[in-house]
């Protein structure tokens, strides 16, 4: 019952029994026995109708109370029974009301509290967007992801983060997804979708990285087939040559003998090339010890220095002054850095400048040659991947597999300012 409709019943009942008392006080004024008994009935109606108002009060009361206790977020305040049939029926219904809204509450701060511990601990990065598409939460593996704490993420747009796998994805559609290898060595699949948050749609992105599964598989599938490739050649090659070499000792001088000279030279090349191929299978695990990175380096750059001479290309080195000491395995990082250095110097030119920077937790190897296609950079640590018509893919594949095995990361690319370096970094 609201506030205008208390007044109304109060006036009515005010107007009515002055009414009644005049009237009484009319016509009965002779008569004082039956003027007095009037006068105890209209008494008894006033305390009628004031026991009617407190009792059309209560429900609204109750409600009232309720109400604030709803607003608060108080689930806790019951109400007991009256006596008053109405009332406890409006009671009844409350208490369970405020029963069913604590459980739902209770229900969905479990829901809430066990989607954010199993966000926090997702293997995923999960970048969450508020209504105006600046994210609003993230998971500790974003900010791994990110190199950023959740500070300088959050209020943030996902160009506004400086980190160029999100700034290629900002026009990522909800339900959209996309496979993306930045530095041509990562993997990551890209999921964007959303979800209603009070009637209105919100958000979310999930980077899911598969470098590890793809390069399992990559490795799976070209084992195989350079074991059975180098099992069936080996096999033919030891007995072609075994048949030309008796067949070679038996002509006389003469161009027949020479061209079976040739065929067993050309299968000998043939071996060789399979070798190289069988050498990254079987690759072994490095065997680490404590080896400064500062001596390797030189040592490198000093074996290089010739080849940068006769073609004309400036090949400098900067190390720190003090030793820097890694667990490696000097003779599989040294084919490395050999690979690593020939390369930048084939892509340079006569004048062109290969720079050797080390530093304690970081190797880059940088060159002002040609600078690296953008549709090359994707395909670069591909297995046996190779932009040269006579190449074969193997020194990256290889460099590639020594470099995880040691467990340092690295990248190969161009930068804006033209250098194209090749980073190798470790903890």
């Amino acid at each position: 019952m609201n506030l205008r409709l208390r007044t109304r019943y109060l006036i009515y009942i005010v107007a009515l029994h002055l009414v009644l008392i005049a009237l009484i006080g009319w016509e009965l004024r002779e008569n004082k026995a039956l003027f007095i008994a009037s006068e105890v009935l209209m008494l008894l109606s006033i305390y009628v109708a004031v026991r009617i108002y407190r009792s059309f009060r209560q429900p609204s009361t109750f409600i009232a109370s309720g109400i604030e206790a709803i607003r608060d977020k108080d689930f806790t305040i019951k109400f007991v029974p009256t006596g008053n049939r109405e009332v406890d029926e409006l009671i009844t219904v409350y208490n369970l009301m405020i029963d069913q809204l604590r459980q739902e509450r209770t229900r969905q701060v479990e829901q809430q509290f066990f989607l954010n511990k199993l966000v926090d601990a997702a293997p995923i990065a999960i970048l969450i967007f508020d209504f105006d598409d600046r994210i609003a939460s993230v998971n500790p593996r974003a900010c791994q992801l990110l190199g950023m704490l959740p500070e300088a993420i959050v209020t943030k747009r996902l160009e506004e983060l400086g980190y160029s796998l999100l700034a290629h994805i900002a026009d990522l559609a909800d339900g959209e997804s996309r496979v993306m290898k930045p530095n041509g060595i990562e993997t990551y699949k890209i999921l964007r979708s959303n979800f209603v948050d009070r009637g209105f749609r919100r958000s979310f992105l999930m980077i899911e990285e598969l470098t590890p599964e793809i390069l399992a598989s990559e490795k799976k599938a070209y084992s195989k087939v350079i074991r059975m490739m180098a099992h069936e050649v080996n096999n033919s090659i030891g007995a072609v040559n075994s048949i030309l070499t008796i067949t070679e000792s038996e002509l006389p001088d003469s161009e027949l003998k020479q061209a079976v000279r040739v065929a067993i030279d050309r299968n000998d090349r043939l071996n060789r090339f399979m070798r190289r191929f069988a050498d990254v299978v079987r690759l072994p695990p490095p065997n680490l010890t404590p080896g400064d990175m500062a001596a390797l380096t030189h040592n490198v750059v000093r074996l290089m220095q010739p080849q940068a001479e006769a073609a004309t290309i400036a090949l400098t080195i900067t190390t720190p002054d003090t030793p820097v000491i890694q667990s490696i395995d000097e003779g599989q990082l040294e084919q490395v850095l050999v690979n690593i250095v020939k390369n930048a110097l084939e892509a340079c030119e006569p004048g062109h400048r290969v720079e050797v920077l080390l530093s304690a937790r970081q190797l880059l190897i940088r060159d002002n040659g040609a600078p690296i296609p953008e549709a090359v950079a994707i395909h670069l640590f591909n297995p046996f991947f190779s932009t040269r018509p006579s190449g074969q893919g193997i020194g990256l594949t290889l460099t590639r597999e020594i470099l995880l095995n040691h467990g340092f990361t690295f990248s190969l690319q161009t930068e804006p300012n033209g250098w194209t370096v090749f980073a190798i970094s470790w903890a």
